[in-house]
């Protein structure tokens, strides 16, 4: 298939774009490079890969690309972690919508003139921000109260344009709700902004690589953000973007929606153990806490039933087997600046 791939030189398509052209599709992708400036790909020069330099939001840019794929991804988005969702919630909202209004124009476009087929949307598990029952599984973002964060209520109209879309047009959709992504290519942000956490100033990123920048940079007692009793999921992206490639090519993700997860839960505190011991084997763990912010959602514990009974998908790498792989890249970018 012919795939066109929206925010392609992001930090999770960095792995769907090669899943994609691993497994013999076309990818068009497009990026504006918005979030780390100009970055090299190692399928940049893939002869299955062709690369345009543009913003999603550019409606009539993504009409002529869409109308010649089979499918869209749509993954472009203003994205950080928790901290940014607190000083970029109105930028999130607004620039996230403009984004999917634009991307579904051109799907709908291209579904009426070309030979599009389907869209999938790269929702969130923050959709299942307000969730008190778990597993969250797919159906109960319809039960529970909308997320409270403008990041996750963004996500949440994400699958209502999908919602939209069909029952207006017609047009096919995948929804898929990842949780935690954990990889390499997480880099400081164009728009990042440094905050103090403890001794140590991060830019405003996710908590793996925020908990590693501090034990490597030497941070004794270890500071995280509450009790550290926080529940997640860290699923490797590479996991990640096998469940996606399969949500775009199996016929049952046909107007379907998919948690993609590993079935492990860990605490903030279990992995912040985890990352010390591997990097201070010899020293004894200590930690304070920080206050925590408003939105750091306390429980998120998906549902992986239906992606494994569907489309037969199960995230298998473990974190210890993610940390092999994501700690010595981290510590090489803080050698080189780059995060």
């Amino acid at each position: 298939m012919k795939i066109l791939v929206t925010g392609s030189a992001g930090f999770i398509c960095g792995y769907v774009v090669e899943e994609l052209l691993n497994n013999g599709h076309e990818v068009v992708g497009i990026d504006n490079f918005s979030k780390y400036g100009k970055i090299k790909k190692s399928y940049d020069n893939h002869p299955n890969y062709h690369f345009v330099e543009g913003d999603a939001k550019d409606v009539d840019l993504m009409k002529s690309l869409a109308e010649d794929c089979d499918q869209i991804l749509a993954c472009a988005a203003m994205i950080g972690g928790i901290a940014y969702f607190h000083e970029m919630a109105y930028d999130l909202l607004a620039e996230n919508e403009r984004i999917m209004a634009s991307t579904f124009d051109a799907a709908i476009h291209a579904f009426k003139h070309g030979k599009l087929k389907k869209i999938n949307v790269l929702s969130s598990s923050m959709v299942y921000e307000c969730a008190d029952t778990y597993p969250s599984k797919e159906g109960d973002e319809k039960l529970i109260p909308p997320p409270l964060s403008t990041y996750g209520f963004q996500k949440l109209a994400c699958e209502y344009f999908c919602k939209g879309a069909f029952e207006q047009y017609g047009l096919p959709y995948t929804v898929i709700r990842p949780f935690n992504c954990v990889g390499t290519g997480e880099k400081r942000a164009l728009c990042d902004k440094e905050i103090l956490s403890g001794n140590v100033k991060l830019a405003m990123s996710h908590v793996v690589p925020d908990l590693v920048q501090k034990v490597i940079k030497g941070q004794d007692p270890l500071h995280i953000l509450g009790k550290g009793n926080q529940i997640r999921h860290y699923t490797y992206a590479g996991d990640l973007a096998r469940g996606i490639r399969l949500c775009i090519e199996s016929p049952n993700a046909l107007n379907e929606d998919f948690n993609l997860s590993t079935p492990v839960s860990t605490t903030v505190l279990e992995l912040a153990q985890t990352i010390w011991k591997r990097l201070n084997p010899d020293k004894e763990f200590k930690f304070v806490s920080d206050q925590p912010f408003k939105y750091d959602v306390q429980k998120r514990v998906p549902s992986v039933d239906k992606a494994e009974r569907l489309l037969g998908f199960r995230a298998e790498t473990s974190l210890d087997e993610i940390l092999d792989e994501v700690v010595p890249w981290i510590a090489e970018q803080i050698k080189i600046g780059g995060i």
